[in-house]
C-alpha cells in the first residue's frame, strides 16, 4: 500500500520489504520516474538507500540484485515489489496531474457577465471609462501608467504583444502597481514569477506560454531567464536542444520548443542594467512625487479605518476580468500608419517606432467591438481598422513614454534635475553646491555623486568657480531643455493628425471644378 501522506516522504509497505520513497516524486518529464529510495526489511535497522529511474530496466536489475544480497533476501521476492511500486507511483502521479488540470479549469462566463461584457467594450469613451474602473478597483493614483499598463497586458491576445519594465527606487511602489494592475487579468491567462531557474522555460509545454502575460516582480533576482525572455519577445519562440536517454538506456538527442507571443512585464531600480531587455519594452516610471505620497497614505488610513468598500473593489476587478475574456483574437489595421512620423529626438527610432504603431494596434484591439468586422478580398481574413480617435487616444498616453525615450538621461536622473530646476526657481538661484543640495532636497552622497557624474557628461550642468569665495559649484546648463523637448514631441505627435486629416478630407469644391473642365476639354 501506498501512503503519501508526507509529500517529502513516500512509504509502501508490503510482507517482505519496507520501502521509503524519499522527497516524493517528479509530476514532469513523464518518459522517468527517477526516485531515491529506502529498503530495509520489517522490523530491521538495515537500510539501503539507492538512486535509480525505475523506468530503466538496467538499473532496476542492478538495484533488484544489490538489495537481494545486502539486505538478504530472494530477488524474485524484489523484483516484483519494484515493478508494484512502480505501477502504484505511475497511478498516483497521473492522478495528481488530473488533479492539476482540474484545478487551472477555465472559468466560464454567465449569460448576463458576457452581455455587461461586451456592452462595456460597446460604450463611448471606453478607455476613461476603463481607467475609473481600475481606480475602483483599488489602484491609486498613477492615472497614466496604469491605463497604459492595462492596455499593454491586454495586449497579450494579439498577435503582437507589448512589454514593460516599471522602474522606480525602492518602496516607490512599482511591484504593487504591477500586481494590482495583473489582479485584472484572468489567473488562467498569466504565469507570475519569483525566483526561475535558468532552464525552466524551456520545460513549459509547447504551448502552455501562449497569449500569456508573464510577471516578473523583481528582475534582478531573474537574471538567467532574462535571455530566454527576450527570444520569446521578439522571435514568439524558444528552442533547447539536450540529450535525452530513452527506456533502454539509448542516448539521443530532442528540442524543447516554447512557442509564444507572451507580454512580459517587470520591475527593477536599476535601468541601465537592464538595456536589451528595456529595448523591446515600454519604460514607465513610477510617480514619486508628494503628491502621490499623499493619496497612497490617505488610502492606507482608510483601509485602517475599515472605509474602504472592499466589495464595490471586487466588483470592479470582476468586471474588467470578464471583459479580457470576451475579447477575441483579431488582426488590426492601421491605414494611417503611414503618416505617423515620430520626433528626430527619440532614442532608438526604429525599436521606438515599433512601439508606438503597436500600441495604436493594442488601443484599436480592445476597442474591437466598436469596429466593423472586415475580410480581405484576397485571403479572406477578417480584421479591424484603426481610426484616428484611436490614434490621438495613443497619443496622450504615449506621450511620457516617448518624452523618455527622447531623453538622453535615465529616469531617475531626470526625475532629480526636475527638483533640481523647482530648487533654484524657489531660491532664486542659478549654482548650487553637493552639500546645499544633499541637506535641502535630502539626496544620499553616493546617490548624487552618481547623478551629478551622469548631468556632467551629458552636458546638463557644468563646473564652474565661485567669485566671491573662490570654491567649486555647479550651473545648470539649460533650465529649458526638457520644456522644449516636450514641445518637440507634442508638435511631432499634433503633426502626425494633421497630416491624416488633410489626406482624408476630400478635395475642395474649386479643385473638383477644374479638374471635371480639364477631363472634358481632354
Amino acid at each position: 500500500m501506498l501512503n503519501t501522506t508526507n509529500p517529502n516522504n513516500y512509504e509502501y509497505t508490503t510482507k517482505h520489504l519496507e520501502i521509503s520513497i524519499l522527497g516524493g516524486i517528479k509530476l514532469n518529464h513523464l518518459e522517468a520516474l527517477r526516485v531515491t529510495l529506502g529498503i530495509k526489511k520489517p522490523e530491521q535497522h538495515n537500510v539501503l538507500r539507492h538512486n535509480v529511474d525505475l523506468y530503466n530496466d538496467n538499473q532496476v536489475e542492478k538495484l533488484v540484485r544489490k538489495v537481494a544480497e545486502r539486505i538478504e533476501i530472494g530477488t524474485s521476492v524484489v523484483r516484483r515489489t519494484l515493478q508494484e511500486l512502480t505501477n502504484e507511483l505511475e497511478q498516483y502521479r497521473l492522478s495528481q496531474l488530473d488533479n492539476d488540470e482540474q484545478e487551472t479549469t477555465i472559468k466560464e462566463l454567465t449569460g448576463a457577465e458576457l452581455r455587461a461584457a461586451e456592452a462595456f467594450l460597446k460604450k463611448k469613451d471606453l478607455l476613461q471609462r476603463t481607467n475609473r474602473l481600475i481606480e475602483q478597483s483599488g489602484v491609486i493614483g498613477e492615472e497614466t501608467n496604469r491605463l497604459l499598463m492595462y492596455l499593454i497586458f491586454t495586449s497579450r491576445k494579439s498577435y503582437n504583444p507589448l512589454h514593460c519594465i516599471s522602474l522606480g527606487t525602492s518602496g516607490s511602489g512599482k511591484t504593487h502597481l504591477q500586481s494590482k494592475v495583473a489582479e485584472l487579468i484572468p489567473d488562467h491567462e498569466k504565469v507570475e514569477i519569483t525566483v526561475l531557474s535558468e532552464n525552466a522555460f524551456y520545460y513549459f509545454n509547447r504551448t502552455e506560454l501562449r497569449n500569456k502575460l508573464i510577471l516578473i516582480e523583481d528582475l534582478d533576482g531573474a537574471e538567467s531567464v532574462l535571455y530566454p525572455l527576450r527570444e520569446l519577445q521578439s522571435k514568439r519562440r524558444i528552442t533547447k536542444t539536450v540529450v535525452h536517454k530513452d527506456r533502454k538506456g539509448n542516448t539521443k538527442t530532442i528540442h524543447l520548443t516554447v512557442e509564444g507571443p507572451v507580454s512580459v512585464a517587470g520591475c527593477t531600480t536599476q535601468e541601465s542594467i537592464y538595456e536589451d531587455n528595456s529595448n523591446r519594452s515600454f519604460l514607465l516610471y513610477i510617480d514619486e512625487s508628494s503628491e502621490q505620497d499623499q493619496k497612497i497614505m490617505y488610502y492606507q488610513r482608510l483601509i485602517s479605518a475599515g472605509k474602504v468598500n472592499v466589495e464595490k473593489e471586487y466588483q470592479a476587478r470582476q468586471c474588467l476580468q470578464n471583459v479580457q475574456m470576451v475579447l477575441q483574437s483579431v488582426k488590426v489595421i492601421n491605414p494611417y500608419a503611414e503618416f505617423l512620423e515620430l520626433p528626430q529626438s527619440v532614442f532608438k527610432p526604429r525599436r521606438t517606432n515599433t512601439h508606438y504603431l503597436q500600441f495604436i494596434e493594442a488601443i484599436t484591439f480592445y476597442k474591437q467591438y466598436q469596429r466593423e468586422k472586415q475580410y480581405d478580398q484576397n485571403t479572406g481574413e477578417e480584421y479591424i481598422e484603426t481610426t484616428t480617435q484611436d490614434i490621438q487616444e495613443a497619443n496622450e498616453i504615449i506621450k511620457e513614454v516617448l518624452l523618455h525615450k527622447s531623453d538622453t538621461i535615465t529616469g531617475a536622473c531626470r526625475n532629480h534635475l526636475e527638483r533640481l530646476k523647482s530648487y533654484l526657481k524657489e531660491n532664486t538661484q542659478t549654482t548650487f553646491t553637493n552639500a546645499e543640495i544633499r541637506r535641502n532636497l535630502r539626496v544620499k552622497e553616493t546617490t548624487l555623486r552618481r547623478y551629478n557624474k551622469q548631468l556632467l557628461e551629458e552636458g546638463y550642468i557644468k563646473r564652474i568657480k565661485n567669485a566671491k569665495t573662490k570654491s567649486y559649484c555647479f550651473e545648470i546648463v539649460d533650465l529649458q531643455e526638457y520644456d522644449e523637448l516636450k514641445d518637440q514631441i507634442d508638435k511631432a505627435l499634433q503633426n502626425c493628425i494633421t497630416q491624416i486629416e488633410l489626406a482624408s478630407s476630400p478635395p475642395s469644391r474649386h479643385t473638383s471644378n477644374n479638374e471635371t473642365k480639364s477631363k472634358k476639354a481632354s
